[in-house]
């Protein structure tokens, strides 16, 4: 029999997605707070100073005098709270009562699974549930190419883009969960792929044919993305600290514009304290975010607002991204201390050239470009030498300090160079 369906598309119906919310609206809560705004799930598990040094090291929490440290948890309540549809999706209009369960149109939930999260879980990953492996390995696609094999990658209904390649999608699938969930496997079987090694280089027949690259008849070509732009360059630089876990830090960003957002106030977060030592070169993933005053730097190369959750990130080409890859302190202090390190790492300035392009791209420059990146730092040099630039303020930007037993003029023109290498588009793009 058809399926009776509320949603607008698909074959959703509004019982069957309260049905599928009601897995999710058993948890206990003590409502508000006496003589407070907030509300305070329950319970908590306690975690002891050995489990916090041993089993959670990774965390790094902070110190504290602390005996004891709470932990939030989802704990699912005894008696299951009653679901409703709610009518206009009002959380007081009560409508027909239901039960946890999953669209049929999907997979009909299996008999002998708990009707609780744990065996939601175990029906997201049921070997006969058509979803869970295709959505994830078209987003390992969208990554490694780009596009995803089925283009909206954020919806795969009806009103969705269809595949370009259904048989690649199915076989990637089934290797993706035949693997045991294996997402480096997964990764690793894309990036050695012959379509992935392809060239970049486009035929003017095939671009004809393809313009879009839809059949892919090239390689990708990507920009990397907001965090990995400005880890790339902290990578070939040296600086970046790989630890993991811990606290969120306070990477460089631009002077009052913090202030300017929050309007002052009171708080931790009403002022940006600009983090210290190793902290300042963190990976990107642990720097601090303010919804309502994100990273600039990253919010420029199309990072999520993290206003809602993002399957795609927007692709744009401003101006804006060429003046943060020029002007970004961070870009510029790595853009030194990669250059004081191919001054300490070779002795002529063709070599020292040629360290940091392989060093930013991957590959040794061709003569020309050796020839050409040459004439560029002499030009510098003699700008330096003529007063025109300043090597006092410029080697003081960023907090980092390199051996003082470089000459300044020559650390100065060859990290103008390095500067200029992190700038090539070779060198944010990937391909």
């Amino acid at each position: 029999m058809p399926v009776v369906t509320d949603h607008k598309y698909d074959p959703i119906s509004q019982k069957a997605h309260f049905s599928f919310f009601s897995f999710f609206n058993n948890i206990d809560e003590d409502g508000l707070v006496n003589g407070g705004s907030g509300v305070i799930p329950k319970p908590y598990i306690t975690i002891t100073e050995k489990e916090k040094n041993e089993v959670l090291d990774f965390v790094q929490l902070q110190k504290s005098d602390i005996k004891e440290v709470p932990v939030m948890v989802m704990q699912e309540m005894k008696t299951p709270r009653q679901a409703y549809i709610l009518n206009r999706g009002l959380y007081d209009q009560h409508g027909e009562k239901v039960y946890p369960d999953t669209p049929e149109t999907i997979l009909a939930y299996p008999e002998g699974f708990e009707r609780n999260r744990l065996g939601l879980a175990k029906w997201l990953f049921h070997k006969d549930n058509p979803l869970t492996a295709r959505v994830a390995v078209n987003r390992f696609w969208q990554r490694m190419f780009g596009t995803g094999i089925v283009a909206s990658s954020y919806d795969f209904g009806n009103q969705g883009a269809l595949p370009t390649h259904p048989e690649l999608l199915d076989y990637l699938a089934l290797q993706f969960r035949d693997s045991g969930w294996d997402t480096k496997k997964m990764l690793k079987l894309m990036a050695l792929s012959k379509t992935y090694q392809q060239s970049t280089v486009i035929s003017k027949e095939a671009l004809e044919k393809d313009p879009e690259n839809k059949w892919l008849a090239r390689g990708p070509r990507i920009r990397l993305s907001a965090e990995m732009i400005r880890d790339q360059a902290l990578f070939v630089s040296g600086l970046l600290n790989k630890e993991i876990g811990g606290p969120s830090v306070k990477p460089y960003q631009p002077e009052g514009i913090w202030e300017e957002t929050t309007g002052g106030g009171g708080g931790s977060t009403s002022s940006y304290v600009l983090s210290e030592g190793k902290d300042l070169y963190r990976k990107s993933l642990y720097t601090f975010w303010k919804r309502t005053v994100p990273p600039p730097s990253m919010i420029t190369f199309d990072a999520a607002s993290r206003d809602l959750c993002s399957v795609k990130r927007q692709e744009t080409n401003t101006p804006l991204q060429a003046l943060v890859l020029l002007n970004d302190p961070q870009l510029i202090e790595a853009a030194r201390v990669l250059a004081a390190n191919a001054i300490k790492k070779e002795t002529s300035i063709e070599k020292q050239i040629s360290y940091i392009f392989q060093s930013s791209t991957s590959r040794l420059p061709d003569e020309t470009e050796v020839t050409e990146l040459t004439n560029h730092y002499n030009d510098m040099l003699n700008r330096v030498k003529s007063n025109e630039i300043n090597t006092d303020e410029y080697l003081a930007i960023g907090s980092y300090k390199v051996d003082a037993s470089i000459t300044a003029d020559n650390l100065t023109a060859l990290s103008l160079t390095a500067h200029t290498i992190l700038n090539l588009d070779e060198t944010i793009t990937k391909g």
